[in-house]
Order: structure tokens, then sequence, then C-alpha cells
């Protein structure tokens, strides 16, 4: 149960109508695709060279740039849920492994390494990967807009739709660019998680 911290951005209004929305689902999924995207293209290399070591040293680069206490809580929570069902439902011994490292404390075990581990292990893509990925942080925001605001499942649909035309682009540019590059530079979206931190009266947890 979370909103990518849509709650607190209707609460301060900053977002008020269906273009608000728009522009910060938008905001929120170009920095998923330059800061968790790269990591994830990486990871998935890694994993497809079963190389543990790395996928370890490339899930502390993600972690390291959640800068507030709920978006690190979301992406480890997401990230261990998915490597327990992935270890569960699929059974590879990379994804055990993954699990038993997050496990034992080894690696925070951050949802795009884990989402890169099991579309790896079984034979997907790193852009299959990548646009699960995408459609998540845009879905999670406009699910979250139909039970905090007023809006219509069709607009939240179109805004969906009109976000998903620009995943090619955005593969081909964090596929291009290095862990290094890794970034998302939008102050607003970060002092509105830590307002979130200290409100009485929430629905999600981000």
């Amino acid at each position: 149960a979370f909103s990518g911290g849509l709650e607190s951005a209707i609460q301060k209004r900053v977002v008020t109508d269906a273009a608000t929305l728009q522009e910060f689902a938008r905001t929120a999924v170009e920095q998923a695709a330059m800061g968790d995207g790269i990591a994830l293209i990486r990871a998935h290399q890694a994993a497809a060279a079963c190389d543990l070591d790395e996928l370890v040293r490339i899930d502390g680069r993600v972690y390291a740039r959640k800068l507030s206490v709920e978006t690190r809580t979301m992406s480890v929570r997401m990230g261990k849920k998915f490597a327990e069902m992935g270890a569960e439902v699929i059974g590879a011994p990379l994804l055990h492994a993954w699990l038993e490292r997050i496990g034992d404390g080894r690696t925070p075990g951050c949802y795009p390494v884990s989402l890169a581990a099991n579309f790896a292990v079984q034979g997907l893509s790193a852009r299959d990967a990548f646009v699960v990925h995408q459609y998540g942080v845009a879905l999670m925001i406009l699910s979250a807009a139909l039970r905090l605001m007023k809006i219509s499942h069709v607009d939240t649909q179109r805004i969906l739709y009109q976000l998903d035309t620009g995943a090619d682009s955005a593969y081909e540019a964090a596929a291009a660019a290095s862990l290094d590059d890794m970034c998302g530079f939008a102050p607003l979206t970060e002092i509105l998680a830590a307002v979130h931190v200290k409100a009485h009266v929430r629905l999600f947890m981000n």
C-alpha cells in the first residue's frame, strides 16, 4: 500500500487535477528511468552471468540513493517480497541465493534488483524488465489517485497510455548509462516524502 508520494502531493495541493497528476506521474517515471532503471539493466546483466557479488554491489548503490526513510522502506519491502515469490514459484537457484543474502542482511534487496534477477533467470530481456518496472511506477501512483482524488479510471488510463509511449526512448537512455550516471533530481518529491513521514492521517505508507 504505497502511493509514491502522491498522498502528500494531494494534501499540499501540488496535485489537484488530471493535468497536475500527469505531470507528477511523469516526474516519477522519468526519475525511475534514470535511477532505478539504470541499476535494473546492470543487475539484469549480472544476474544473467550469475554474478551475485555484482548484484549485491548494485543493490547497495540503489539503496544509497533513496533519500527518504519511506522510499527505502518501499523499495526493500517490495524487493524482498518479490524475491520470496520468485524463489517459491520459479525456484531458480540464483533466486534462492539472492533471497538468502537479503535474509541474512548482506544486501538490502531493493525492488529493481530483485525484478532484474527474476527476469534474467526466466530468459526474459532487460528491456522487458525495464518496461515492467516503469509501468509499475506509473500504475502505483495512478491507482492511488483513484482513492485519493476526484478522477475517473478513464482519466488514469489515458495518463498511463501517454506515459508508456516514452518507454522505448527511456530504455535506450538508461541502457547507455553507467551506474555512476544514476540520478533523480526532483527535490519537491523528496520534500513531499519527508512531509508524509510526519503526517497524522495517512491512507498509504508512502
